[in-house]
C-alpha cells in the first residue's frame, strides 16, 4: 500500500485494512513456521504497510481531535 491509497481512506476503512493486515501477517507467519513460504520479505513489506495505516490513523484522529 502506497501512501497515497493510505490518504484516500476513512478512518472506518483504516481500521477494516489494518484488520486484513493483520490476519495476512498472521497466515504469512504461519506458513514460515510451516518452511511452506518462499518469500520471506512478504511479512517484512506487510508490518511496514501495517505501521503506515497505523500511523494514517493517528493523524487523522488527532486532526479530528484538534479541528
Amino acid at each position: 500500500m502506497k501512501n497515497k491509497e493510505a490518504l484516500d481512506l476513512t478512518p472506518e476503512e483504516l481500521r477494516q485494512k489494518e484488520k486484513e493486515i493483520r490476519d495476512e501477517i498472521f497466515r504469512l507467519k504461519m506458513k514460515r513456521s510451516a518452511s511452506a513460504l518462499d518469500n520471506k520479505m512478504l511479512i517484512r513489506n506487510k508490518r511496514k504497510d501495517l505501521a503506515r495505516i497505523i500511523t494514517f490513523m493517528n493523524a487523522k484522529t488527532n486532526r479530528e481531535k484538534a479541528g
